[in-house]
C-alpha cells in the first residue's frame, strides 16, 4: 500500500494486516476505475505486480462483453442508482489466460472523497467443473445409450431419454422405482452379485446380458457399471450404461449357427464348399454361388426357373457375359460383396434388353475360404415382378373403384335433380294453382294422385337399385325377376326372363346375380341400342347357369377392360369371389352375352359378398 505520512495507529495496523493477508483479490479505487491500493491476493490472481496494476484500468482486466458488463454496473454505482454489486466475470492474467472471479464491488463512504472497494474471488475451478458438468449432462441427454443413476438400495435415481428410448418407460414411470423394472424374473439374482461387486468397490464393464422393455420385449444388452461418490469419498450409489447389442447378438448368433452347420459337416476346404454347393443347388429359392471372379459355381433349381437357364449352360461362365444387360451399379455392389460386405435391397428394378423390366428382392453374402479370406459371393435372389404387377393392379382398382363410386353417385344426383325433383316441383306448382282455384279439386285429384304414385314407384325403383330388398322379401330369383320388370318398365323396353332354378340360392350368390344384372343391363341401356334384353337361370349339377344377352351394337371386351370403366372388371371381380366364372361374348354389330357359372355351395364366400 506503500508507506503512510502519518503515524500508523494500532486500527491502521490492522485493517493494512487483514488487507495483506485476506485470500480475496481487493483493490481500493477512484470512481474513475483506476486501482489505488491492491493486495497481495489480488497481484496473485491476475499474476501482475502491484504497481503495474496501479497503471491500469478496471476494465483492462476483462474481455470486452465482460468489461462493458462491469462497467456500466459500476457508473451506476457512480451515479448513486445503486451503493453496491456483485458479477461473475472473466479476466486475463499477464500470460494472456483467462480465469474466472466472482466480483464484489461496494463504495466507500467514510473517506474524504469517495472510494470503492473491489473484491474477486477465484472461482475459475467452480466455473470449470460447473462446464464440466454441463458436457456431461448434455453427453447423457443426448446419448443413444441407456445412462442409469441407482441408490444402493437398488432404487432408480435418474433416467435418461436414451432410457426411455430403449426400455419404453419415461422417466417419470421410472424413477423411484427397483432396478428389477427392468430385469427379467429369471435374472434377478444376477443383479443380487452385481451389487455384491459393486459394493465391493469393483467397477464392471461390457458385461453382456438380457434386459426387458416396458412392453415385454426382451433386448441384448452390454453393461458398464461404475460407483458414484458423493465429496467425503462415501459410496452413495453406482451410474450404469446400457448399450443395445441386440442386433449385433442377432448377427452373432447367426453367424455361430451358420459356421456351426458347415463345421460339423466337414472340416476341410473341399468338403465345405461341396456341402455348400449342394445346398445352392436344392435349396428351393433363387440361390447361386459365385467365386471371386464372378464365375458360377453352383445355381438352384428355382434360380434356373426365375432367369431361364440352364445349369449345365451356367456353370464355369461368368455371370456379366451370361447377363451382359445387368445394370452397372449390381456390378458395384458384387464387387463390395467380394470385399466382405454383406449387402441387400427389399427390391431393385433391372431393365433387360428388349425392354422388358424385371423387379428383385435380392442379398448377397461373402463366403470365405479355410484361410478366412472371401472365396466368391452368394446372391439370394427373389423375382417380384408379379408382386409389383399385383400392387400396380390394386392400386389401379382403387381408382376406379373410386371413380365407379363417383359415377353412381353422380347417376343417381342427376336422376333426383333431373327427373324426381323436377317432378316434384311441377307437383307443387299444379298444388298451389289448386289451392288458388279450389273449384278445380275435384277435376284434379286423381291426375295428382296418379303424379304421387308415379314419383313413388320411381324412387322406390330407385332405392331397390341401391339396396337389394327384395331379394330378402322375395327370394334371389323372385327378386331378380321382380327388378327385371321394374327395370323394363321404367326403361321402357322389353326382358325376357326365364327361370328352372329350384334350389335355394343363398343370399351372397343372389346378391351377386342381382349385381352382374344390374351392371349387365344398365350397360345394354347405354351401349347396344336395342330394346329387348334375355335373361335366363338355369340349375344344372349344383351350379346356376346365368345368360344376359342383347343383339345391339356389341364391343370388344379386352378394349373395354382397358378403359377408365370398372363394369366389366367389377362383374368379373364378383363372380371370382363366389368361386365361379364368367364369361364375355361380344363383338362390334355383333351382339353381347354374358354367360356366368356359379355353384350354389357357398362355402368360402366372405360376407362382404351380402352388402
Amino acid at each position: 500500500m506503500g508507506e503512510a505520512a502519518q503515524t500508523r495507529t494500532p486500527e491502521t495496523q490492522l485493517f493494512r494486516d487483514v488487507f495483506n493477508a485476506s485470500p480475496l483479490g481487493i483493490a481500493v479505487e477512484t470512481f474513475d476505475g483506476q486501482p489505488l491500493f491492491v493486495n497481495p491476493a489480488f497481484c496473485s490472481f491476475l499474476g501482475f505486480s502491484e504497481e503495474e496494476l496501479r497503471h491500469k484500468h478496471c476494465v483492462d482486466f476483462s474481455p470486452p462483453e465482460d468489461a462493458e458488463k462491469d462497467w456500466a454496473l459500476f457508473q451506476q454505482l457512480k451515479a448513486g442508482s445503486i451503493d453496491h454489486y456483485q458479477l461473475e466475470k472473466r479476466y486475463f492474467r499477464r500470460d494472456g489466460s483467462l480465469v474466472w472471479g466472482c466480483l464484489s464491488v461496494s463504495v466507500l463512504n467514510s473517506t474524504p472523497s469517495p472510494l470503492v472497494v473491489a473484491m474477486v474471488e477465484d472461482i475459475t475451478a467452480k466455473k470449470t467443473a460447473e462446464e464440466a458438468r454441463f458436457r456431461h449432462a448434455a453427453i447423457v441427454e443426448s446419448s443413444e445409450d441407456a445412462i442409469i443413476a441407482k441408490n444402493l438400495d437398488a432404487v432408480i435415481t435418474s433416467w435418461n431419454p436414451g432410457a426411455e428410448r430403449m426400455f419404453g418407460y419415461m422417466e417419470a414411470e421410472a424413477i423411484g422405482q427397483p432396478i428389477t423394472l427392468i430385469i427379467p424374473t429369471e435374472l434377478r439374482d444376477e443383479e443380487n452379485n452385481i451389487l455384491d461387486r459393486l459394493r465391493a468397490r469393483a467397477r464392471i464393464e461390457h458385461y453382456e446380458t438380457i434386459r426387458m422393455t416396458k412392453y415385454g420385449k426382451r433386448i441384448n444388452v452390454s453393461l458398464t457399471i461404475s460407483p458414484i461418490k458423493d465429496l467425503t469419498g462415501r459410496l452413495v450409489g453406482f451410474s450404469k450404461i446400457a448399450h443395445d447389442i441386440t442386433d449385433r447378438k442377432r448377427a452373432e448368433e447367426l453367424q455361430r449357427l451358420t459356421n456351426r452347420a458347415l463345421e460339423k459337416q466337414t472340416a476341410a476346404l473341399q468338403e465345405r464348399q461341396q456341402l455348400l454347393k449342394t445346398f445352392v443347388k436344392n435349396v428351393p429359392a433363387g440361390v447361386a454361388m459365385f467365386d471371386s471372379e464372378m464365375r458360377y459355381l453352383e445355381v438352384s433349381e428355382r434360380w434356373c426357373t426365375d432367369y431361364g437357364v440352364e445349369r449345365s449352360q451356367v456353370i464355369g461362365r461368368s455371370q456379366y457375359e451370361l447377363f451382359p444387360d445387368l445394370p452397372a451399379h449390381w456390378k458395384e455392389l458384387h464387387r463390395r460383396g467380394l470385399a466382405g460386405e454383406t449387402l441387400r435391397a427389399d427390391e431393385d428394378r433391372w431393365e433387360r434388353t428388349g425392354g422388358i423390366v424385371t423387379w428383385v428382392r435380392w442379398e448377397i453374402r461373402p463366403w470365405k475360404k479355410a484361410n478366412g479370406k472371401v472365396g466368391g459371393i452368394l446372391i439370394f435372389a427373389e423375382e417380384i415382378t408379379h408382386l409389383k404387377e399385383m400392387h400396380e393392379s390394386l392400386s389401379t382398382m382403387t381408382r376406379k373403384l373410386i371413380a365407379a363410386q363417383e359415377q353412381e353417385r353422380a347417376r343417381i344426383g342427376r336422376e333426383l335433380h333431373d327427373d324426381i325433383n323436377q317432378r316434384l316441383a311441377m307437383l307443387g306448382v299444379e298444388l298451389e294453382r289448386l289451392q288458388s282455384n279450389p273449384f278445380q279439386i275435384e277435376q284434379r285429384i286423381e291426375e295428382l294422385r296418379q303424379q304421387t304414385t308415379e314419383l313413388s314407384d320411381d324412387v322406390q325403383a330407385l332405392s331397390h337399385e341401391l339396396h337389394a330388398s327384395k331379394l330378402d322379401y322375395l327370394g334371389a330369383i323372385a327378386g331378380i325377376k321382380s327388378w327385371c320388370k321394374e327395370f323394363a318398365e321404367r326403361r321402357k323396353l322389353t326382358i325376357d326372363f326365364s327361370s328352372d332354378v329350384r334350389s335355394p340360392v343363398p343370399r351372397a350368390l343372389g346378391v351377386t346375380l342381382f349385381r352382374v344384372l344390374q351392371e349387365a343391363l344398365q350397360n345394354a341401356v347405354k351401349h347396344s341400342g336395342v330394346k329387348k334384353m334375355d335373361v335366363q337361370l338355369h340349375e344344372k349339377s349344383g351350379e346356376i347357369h346365368f345368360i344376359v344377352s342383347d343383339s345391339g351394337k356389341g364391343f370388344n371386351p379386352e378394349v373395354a377392360k382397358q378403359g377408365r370403366g370398372l363394369g366389366l372388371t367389377s362383374m368379373e371381380e364378383r363372380v371370382r369371389l363366389v368361386n365361379g366364372t364368367i364369361t364375355i361374348q361380344s363383338k362390334p354389330t355383333g351382339g353381347t352375352t354374358i354367360y356366368i357359372r356359379v355353384p350354389l355351395d357357398e362355402t368360402g364366400i366372405g360376407n362382404e359378398l351380402l352388402a
